[in-house]
């Protein structure tokens, strides 16, 4: 199966748990607000990048040549897989009206400076003003796909950030949940005060780690995906009303991979969940496994 990606991890990611695929083109790195109004100047310095994939996607994004990148490859794509994951970081509108994905690449670049001495100002995920750029990119990004013959071909990998680590259960959002995290924030921290005590800090200081009780790394992971997924919540919906074909997980139904190749992320998934996603990829596609 010959893919095309727009999108990140989410999507790379799944390919490796399709049998006989090839990745022939991944747009990796860039929203889909860069499309239109794409910087177009070299002034960001991809030298500092070691890796020449990371140079590649920083250029493309500087051009805004995703969509057209994928549509020259048309008649070698037998599937197009979409995911939102590039959008997180926002991104940077310039004066003159030209963008650029605020990606962790972009940043090592020099974006942030650049944006600083130019005046641009960063448009956050989930904003309205990012939200309405978003709309006008994505419909241009499937109208792109569309009118090369890929529209039936493209797949929406729905997929919410995962909340939990691998082996643990999802944590509960209500208000149990909630009553029961600060209760264990409490105990840690009255461990951590009476430690303090008996090694001979004083009561000032005992106090203090008492009150300032740092987050697990559990429970970082868990704010993550749940602010995450709170803001995706319109970006999804409007995905779907545009494209036919998705697979959706809830993030419930997915973990974090403790021993995935790029470490634990809320977007980074145990084989068990690309292999899931993949079965009903297939199902979508009207092909059987194997």
């Amino acid at each position: 199966m010959r893919i095309a990606i727009f999108g990140s991890c989410v999507s790379r990611d799944t390919c490796e748990f399709i049998p006989n695929s090839n990745v022939v083109e991944y747009v990796a790195r860039q929203s889909v607000t860069s499309l239109s109004l794409p910087r177009r100047q070299p002034d960001l310095d991809l030298g500092v990048l070691s890796s020449e994939f990371q140079k590649r996607m920083v250029a493309s994004d500087l051009e805004g040549s995703g969509a057209k990148r994928i549509v020259d490859r048309a008649e070698d794509i037998d599937v197009v897989l979409l995911d939102l994951v590039d959008e997180r970081r926002g991104f940077w509108q310039f004066t003159d009206g030209t963008r650029v994905t605020n990606s962790m690449e972009a940043e090592a670049c020099g974006v942030r400076e650049l944006a600083t001495k130019s005046g641009a100002h960063l448009v956050e995920f989930g904003t309205d003003e990012h939200y309405s750029h978003w709309v006008r990119g994505f419909n241009s990004l499937f109208a792109s796909l569309a009118t090369a013959g890929l529209a039936d071909k493209t797949v929406f990998l729905d997929i919410e950030w995962a909340g939990a680590l691998e082996g643990a259960n999802h944590p509960q959002g209500d208000m149990v949940g909630l009553l029961g995290r600060r209760l264990r924030r409490v105990k840690r921290g009255a461990r951590d005060a009476t430690r303090s005590l008996i090694n001979g800090a004083g009561a000032h200081e005992s106090w203090t780690r008492l009150k300032n009780v740092k987050a697990t790394e559990a429970e970082l992971f868990a704010d993550r995906a749940a602010e995450s997924n709170r803001l995706y919540t319109r970006y999804r919906k409007t995905v779907h009303s545009i494209v036919a074909r998705a697979v959706s997980r809830q993030s419930h139904e997915v973990r974090i991979g403790r021993e995935h190749r790029w470490g634990p992320e809320p977007f980074h998934y145990r084989d068990q969940d690309y292999n899931s996603i993949v079965k009903d990829l297939l199902v979508q596609l009207g092909k059987s496994e194997g």
